[in-house]
């Protein structure tokens, strides 16, 4: 039996293959910046409906955000290895999951739009990338967490349209008080400011929005895509709820670089299913 996962800040997807068999599952994301090796442990044991299957696993790929070098990849999987005591179990880093999903079978560029924000370049057998990932506080351009932290400055500054300060004032009940704390106190900041861009999404059509998105992924395109040789030559593939579900600004984006998007895919699993079944 093998399980392959797929691990944002935000949420989990677990894929179980037996056969022709395939249960999904989804838990809250584990990424070792912010998890221990218990903390890992003990959200796959509150998911009883994967739980059960622990002893069966004999195989277990993880690609997960944070996972960018060999002591973020030992958290997650000692904790793992707490869980799924008879599999063998390899972690790696999103951009992984994000390059294999992708692959089309050319030389590309591919690049995570969600929660962060990451990209690398994938030959069909080397991952290379030509930018660091700096995080949500200094780097993530584009991203969930970025778009969240220029809607909340704007909301606090006073300069965002009246729909969208009614919404974060009145539905979302968010004030000053109430974001510092959730910034700068409470664990988690990054997921809580990319939930933000479902206020977004919301008014998608509305101009101050559609200019705040596409400004967020010129900047990623100006600093993570054209650092690539030949950039405006290769497919650029995407992955991402923020890449999906504004498309529109993304495209138009990417058009200004001269680059014409290849994949555009919400999740990577489905083609993760497909590399490691082939």
């Amino acid at each position: 039996m093998r399980l392959i996962v797929d691990s944002g800040s935000t949420k989990s997807d677990w894929v179980l293959v037996e056969g022709d068999v395939r249960r999904d599952f989804t838990t809250p994301g584990l990424n070792p910046v912010f998890h221990t090796e218990e903390s890992v442990a003990a959200v796959v044991m509150a998911d009883p409906d994967l739980f059960q299957f622990a002893s069966e696993v004999k195989e277990l790929f993880f690609y997960g955000a944070g996972c960018s070098s060999e002591s973020m990849k030992s958290i997650i999987q000692k904790g793992l290895q707490r869980i799924f005591t008879y599999a063998e179990i390899r972690v790696d880093h999103d951009l992984a999951a994000c390059a294999y999903a992708t692959f089309t079978g050319e030389p590309a560029i591919a690049c995570i739009l969600g929660t962060g924000s990451n990209s690398c370049f994938y030959d069909g057998n080397k991952i290379s990338r030509a930018m660091p990932a700096l995080g949500y506080i200094l780097g993530d351009e584009g991203s969930g967490s970025y778009l969240g932290k220029r809607l909340l400055s704007d909301y606090l500054y006073q300069r965002v349209p009246h729909f969208l300060s009614e919404r974060l004032s009145k539905e979302a009940q968010l004030d000053k008080d109430g974001i510092v704390e959730l910034v700068y106190r409470k664990p988690n900041a990054n997921v809580f400011l990319a939930s933000m861009t479902s206020h977004l999404y919301a008014f998608k059509d509305e101009e101050y929005v559609k200019q705040m998105v596409t400004d967020g992924f010129r900047k990623f395109i100006d600093i993570h895509i054209t650092a690539y040789p030949d950039f405006s030559n290769i497919p650029v593939h995407f992955v991402g709820s923020v890449a999906y579900l504004f498309r529109d600004q993304l495209e138009k984006a990417c058009a200004e670089f001269n680059i014409k998007p290849g994949n555009i895919l919400q999740k990577p699993m489905d083609g993760l299913v497909l590399f490691h079944q082939r």
